[in-house]
């Protein structure tokens, strides 16, 4: 049965036109679904609806409620007297907040207060810079504050360390203890050169009463973080093992009598997120496998070995886990042809039913496209997952332009996501056939194929990328000599590469945000711990290194002879953005067709309505000037 959500003109959204596929404002006018949780009576599940206006360039948020059985949701102001916040503490007497302190003195004016229009940075160490943010001498701490006394606590004791962690750290970063006598929490205890070159995060358990902190995970050098109790009071978290590997193999940890437990160091996969079951006798955890996000489950044995078993199955993607009530898991689900919805999944049967439907009326009313998996032989015998997206109305009797979609990470896998910049339906419903092979690097296929890539960058990866679209090209519905190759961050790496190596198979090419020199790369990133194990170490300590010569996309340039657009955000500190003005200036002198676009104040990934439309617009104009 159909559950309908009553959301007045909010969710009503017009089509542009008569248009009956998707169009880049329309892409940007969807409903953004992101859950709250479960309330604390187990009956109401909490979801705000984020919604862009593209004239004003802002961005508003809604509240909604509805039965975990399903029903109509109803929109609410406030839903603090259902749903306790998780930074009180279990009596309610305390209240983690977290708060920026000046820690290190950074500006002019920090060293010369009689010069306060100084606007000069002064740095005598690295990361000076992370993500999109220069280091102005603040860092995010925890205070312990009592509602009743009024007494505040920095528990991380004016340290230069950050919780929750820079840059994508939230709430999932701090967490109080069943007792509420302790608060644990995330951070990397090192600073400058040590931080840039390091993965080692650690979990640390402050204690109320004695007002000292221990580290629960110093025996790990890698990543330790999302620590969460169990009913029962068990204590679970994330462990990478390997330090300075931001891409390793993730495991699920439990603590019990002072030994710490792998859970999933069995299992032949890498987990993206894990919840405990209501009982403590399970965790619930998705990860890739196989070109899709799934649903799993391991139990908690008191002695043996744990079992874990794939709950959900499909062509769709479990994007997160919100809750357990009733024998249901209630989880975000993603395909691409589909944004975020909310659905409860039945924990035996792993069936599933859609709660949230902030975007039906618009789905509804649009010519959706084909998806299929195929499998694609590689050069090294090797069966590799490519998907295949097909424009709306797909007729196999006619002859389509084809896209080579390269993947960024480069360990990041590539499965049903929804994007609202490479959003496959929207490069479908303009005619083009996309091919999206999850090569090389990719999780999902083992941790031999995810761990491949490293240090590899240029090699069998990119003959991955050139078995997928040669296979294609092999389809009478495809026209060969209309192809092109698009990607961003590693993914523009690739097409920077295919550019010097892909002997007349593309006739256009897009990056965004790409690595062109591997060892401008190497001097300017901020997360020195992924060059230093994708790229082999420094430049100047491995001359011989493929990384930094035959792999680096300068060394191709005098083989540049295709039409290329290049995209590249000023905030981007991880691929700064010398990387795509020596790769247009090298263009533009090879007297090749090429544009730049620059975002100054945007990032990694273009995150403004307007700017949005604009990078949608000139990716579409490119191609219809080259491609088509």
């Amino acid at each position: 049965m159909k559950i309908l959500i009553l959301i007045a003109a909010f969710f009503s959204i017009a089509l542009i036109g008569n248009s009956q596929v998707m169009t880049p404002e329309l892409l940007w006018q969807l409903n953004r679904v992101k859950p709250v949780g479960i309330s604390d009576d187990g009956r109401q599940l909490i979801f705000k609806v984020d919604r862009y206006d593209i004239s004003s360039n802002s961005k508003s948020t809604r509240i909604f409620q509805v039965p975990i059985e399903g029903g109509e949701a109803i929109e609410m102001e406030d839903y603090t007297n259902i749903f306790t916040d998780p930074k009180l503490s279990p009596d309610g007497t305390y209240k983690i907040e977290p708060e920026n302190v000046k820690v290190i003195p950074v500006s002019g004016k920090d060293y010369y207060p009689d010069l306060k229009k100084s606007n000069v940075y002064i740095y005598d160490n690295l990361m000076y810079r992370h993500w999109d943010e220069w280091e102005d001498g603040e860092f995010s701490h925890l205070f312990l504050r009592n509602l009743k006394s009024g007494e505040e606590i920095d528990i991380m004791k004016g340290e230069p360390n950050d919780c929750p962690m820079k840059p994508f750290g939230g709430e999932e970063d701090f967490i109080w203890n069943n007792e509420g006598t302790k608060i644990l929490y995330v951070t990397k205890k090192a600073f400058g050169k040590e931080y840039a070159i390091s993965t080692n995060t650690d979990i640390y358990a402050y204690d109320l009463t004695s007002k000292s902190t221990i580290n629960l995970t110093s025996e790990n050098q890698g990543y330790d973080n999302h620590p969460a109790f169990s009913s029962d009071g068990t204590l679970a978290w994330l462990q990478m093992d390997e330090p300075g590997y931001e891409a390793d193999k993730n495991d699920i940890i439990i603590s019990r009598d002072d030994e710490h437990i792998n859970l999933t160091g069995h299992w032949d996969g890498t987990v993206e997120e894990f919840h405990w079951s209501l009982d403590g006798k399970n965790i619930y955890f998705t990860a890739a496998t196989g070109g899709t996000i799934q649903l799993f489950a391991v139990n908690v044995p008191k002695k043996g070995q744990p079992k874990i078993k794939q709950i959900t199955d499909g062509q769709f993607d479990v994007t997160g886990i919100i809750g357990e009530s009733k024998n249901q898991i209630f989880v975000t689900r993603t395909d691409m042809n589909h944004a975020t919805e909310i659905y409860s999944t039945d924990v035996k049967s792993g069936g599933m039913m859609q709660i949230s439907h902030a975007n039906d009326s618009i789905y509804e009313k649009i010519n959706l496209s084909k998806l299929e998996r195929r499998m694609t032989t590689t050069t090294d015998g090797k069966k590799m997952v490519t998907w295949v997206i097909y424009p709306p109305e797909f007729d196999p009797s006619k002859k389509y332009p084809a896209l080579l979609y390269c993947e960024g990470g480069p360990q990041s896998p590539l499965t049903q996501f929804y994007s609202f910049r490479w959003n496959f339906q929207l490069m479908a419903a303009h005619g083009y056939i996309v091919i999206a092979p999850n090569r090389r690097g990719m999780p999902g296929h083992g941790v031999e194929w995810n761990e491949q890539i490293s240090g590899d960058w240029g090699g069998q990866n990119i003959q991955d990328y050139l078995s997928a679209i040669d296979e294609i090209s092999q389809e009478s519905f495809v026209n060969n000599n209309h192809l092109g190759a698009v990607g961003a961050s590693y993914g523009g790496f690739s097409v920077f590469t295919l550019a010097g190596v892909h002997e007349n198979r593309f006739k256009t090419f897009i990056a965004h945000d790409g690595v062109f020199n591997t060892r401008s790369m190497y001097g300017t990133t901020e997360e020195l711990f992924f060059v230093n194990k994708d790229f082999g170490g420094p430049y100047w300590e491995n001359q011989e290194s493929k990384s930094y010569n035959e792999y680096n996309p300068i060394t191709m340039v005098n083989k540049w002879d295709t039409p290329i657009l290049i995209f590249q955000g000023g905030k981007d500190y991880r691929v700064p953005i010398g990387q795509g003005l020596e790769a247009f200036q090298a263009a533009q002198l090879r007297g090749l067709k090429s544009k730049l676009l620059y975002f100054p104040e945007e990032n990694h990934w273009i995150q403004s309505a307007q700017n949005g439309i604009i990078w949608q617009k000139e990716f579409f104009k490119w191609l219809e000037e080259t491609l088509n």
